[in-house]
């Protein structure tokens, strides 16, 4: 790393945390991995992106690497992807899309405009564990350019990867990615498309958008929620419950109890072994519950009850 420039790359204040830890575990270092700043809703703000690579640029530093999330982890959120491929391209910047979480939309003729811009990427991360539901792990890194993991990966390991099998050993992926044994990954993405197919998926992930429209809907007419992005743009629904003993507080002093509101209905309900739902702070936020809607198995009635045990539990704090 010392006989290269010293690099530094960017992802969004929401991006997964996996993009830091890279930076570190590759020799980049966390400090030269910036965070761009989000807007209300949790998208990268395009303009604060540039601004940050020129200013990298003016201190010395190479900027080579930006990572767009499509799909946030906490708020479900969408980065500006043709915005920011224009940005990349402008500064000769490699593209990667972490598409771990919102990929899946790509099988939904309806809703796979949210992922406009994608085809422009020198490299996507996607997760069919995740939104496709295959069994934990199962996960794709696809590359752009032709040959590329080859050329990087290759370790002509001749016990493992012989050119000379009665084959064509193109077919061969062990030297193409670090990781020698983890190719039967594929084959559970294989095998659960070839059972439902193109149209199967569509309807699965429709129908998780529809629930999750639907649990939006619901909550916003039940007295005492509070959304946290007014109107979420994917499957994650993150909102508060104020119990009737904070209703007629300040919101400040409100603020400070309603912190502590979420882990409380959390433990209960995990003592009661109704339900599982995770909570979280962000930034100055107090903590608010996190509902994904990933599960092809939730129903309305599922919702429905979630709905009401939190009432339940948190009538009386």
């Amino acid at each position: 790393m010392a006989d290269i420039p010293t690099l530094c790359t960017f992802t969004s204040v929401d991006s997964h945390y996996s993009i830091k830890s890279a930076s570190a575990v590759l020799g980049i270092g966390a400090d030269n991995c910036f965070n761009i700043p989000t807007d209300r809703v949790g998208k990268m703000i395009p303009e604060a992106l540039e601004a940050k690579i020129v200013e990298c640029k003016r201190d010395g530093l190479h900027p080579f690497f930006v990572c767009a999330t499509a799909g946030t982890t906490v708020y479900g959120a969408w980065d500006p992807i043709p915005q920011i491929a224009d940005i990349c391209e402008k500064h000769n910047i490699w593209l990667h899309v972490d598409a771990a979480w919102g990929g899946g939309l790509l099988l939904s003729p309806e809703h796979r405009y949210r992922l406009n811009g994608i085809e422009r990427a020198n490299s996507v991360t996607w997760n069919p564990h995740k939104l496709m539901g295959a069994l934990l792990q199962c996960s794709a890194t696809l590359i752009r350019q032709d040959g590329l993991l080859f050329q990087t990966n290759q370790m002509s390991a001749d016990y493992l990867f012989q050119q000379d099998k009665p084959y064509d050993v193109s077919f061969d992926t062990g030297d193409k990615a670090m990781q020698c044994g983890r190719h039967n990954d594929t084959f559970k993405l294989w095998l659960m498309w070839k059972s439902k197919g193109m149209t199967g998926y569509a309807k699965q992930i429709n129908r998780l958008m529809d629930l999750a429209a639907y649990f939006t809907a619901k909550i916003k007419q039940t007295p005492g929620y509070e959304m946290v992005v007014e109107d979420p743009e994917y499957l994650n629904i993150c909102f508060w419950y104020v119990p009737p003993s904070l209703r007629g507080f300040d919101p400040a002093e409100k603020k400070a109890r309603l912190e502590k509101i979420a882990p409380k209905i959390k433990a209960k309900m995990m003592e009661r072994g109704t339900t599982m739902v995770g909570y979280q702070p962000d930034k100055d936020r107090p903590n608010f519950f996190r509902m994904i809607i990933s599960n092809q198995a939730i129903t309305r009635e599922d919702l429905d009850f979630l709905i009401e045990e939190i009432i339940t539990i948190g009538k009386d704090l």
